[in-house]
């Protein structure tokens, strides 16, 4: 018996890294998918994946950051799966200044997608997770669900250049151990995990200007070469972690075997502390 199987899992930002990862590995192990992203194809592609090994995956595509999307993201995969059982918040991206020259939208953009959708998203949950455990606590039959918000070591440390992404990633920690106590009494566990540098489009190293387009916005991305590697330089295992080590520690997160862990930050960084 796979270890997820017959759950219903949800995950934003899942068309690439770590994301598609997370996703891959639920199914992996039984679970129904609910893919988001921001663009069509990518969920799509990795809802195909997912029906390739034998999972059911249904891509919901658009904005996290739009009013409605916490209803539509979970009402589809209810109405497909039936439930929710795990929620995985790791769209996002960031969008740097110093803070002499960070304009105020980018202040919000960083708060509207790491706290502002997570909550939404988690407030939609909670119309299907309440009604659910209610009536699993009323017929003796414990359920455990999972939340796992994806925040980062900026957020635990701060980041110069990153007013805007590493106080919003510390909000998200404030989200995660209130809901934890808010939840724990419907066997919900909700923790974080606290990435430090993880390989994706928007952390590799270049030298090339490069940018992704988030909400209209040309949104630089990438690392200087001699910066990452004196990033590399700093952490103890001598390397930035991959995405499916990344995505490794969510899926622990989201097994039997954490039932009794919640309200944790876990810093997953290959031992660099900040």
């Amino acid at each position: 018996m796979k270890k997820l199987a017959g759950k219903t899992a949800y995950v934003t930002g899942a068309g690439r890294g770590i994301g598609r990862e997370v996703a891959l590995k639920l199914a992996s192990e039984g679970a129904n998918v609910v893919i988001n992203d921001l663009d069509a194809g990518p969920a799509e592609a990795v809802a195909a994946e997912i029906e390739a090994l034998g999972a059911k995956g249904l891509a919901v595509p658009g904005s996290v950051v739009d009013p409605d999307f916490g209803d539509r993201f979970i009402q589809a995969g209810a109405q497909a799966f039936g439930g929710v059982d795990i929620v995985v918040n790791n769209a996002g991206y960031t969008w740097d200044a110093m803070i002499n020259r960070m304009s105020d939208a980018q202040f919000d953009a960083m708060y509207d997608v790491h706290v502002k959708a997570p909550f939404r998203i988690l407030r939609a949950a909670a119309q299907v997770i309440i009604p659910a455990a209610k009536d699993e606590a009323a017929r003796g039959v414990e359920v455990v669900r999972k939340v796992v918000n994806v925040s980062s070591m900026a957020g635990t440390g701060g980041n110069a250049g990153q007013a805007n992404y590493s106080s919003a990633k510390a909000a998200q920690l404030g989200l995660t151990k209130s809901l934890a106590k808010e939840w724990g009494r419907h066997k919900v566990n909700v923790n974080a995990v606290a990435f430090g540098v993880i390989t994706t489009r928007l952390t590799e190293a270049t030298d090339d200007k490069k940018t992704i387009t988030v909400e209209g916005r040309e949104i630089g991305v990438g690392i200087p070469t001699k910066v990452a590697a004196g990033f590399a330089a700093a952490i103890p295992m001598g390397r930035p972690g991959t995405p499916a080590e990344a995505a490794g520690s969510i899926y622990l997160l989201c097994t039997p075997e954490s039932d009794y862990i919640s309200g944790q930050v876990v810093c997953v960084s290959g031992g660099l502390s900040i």
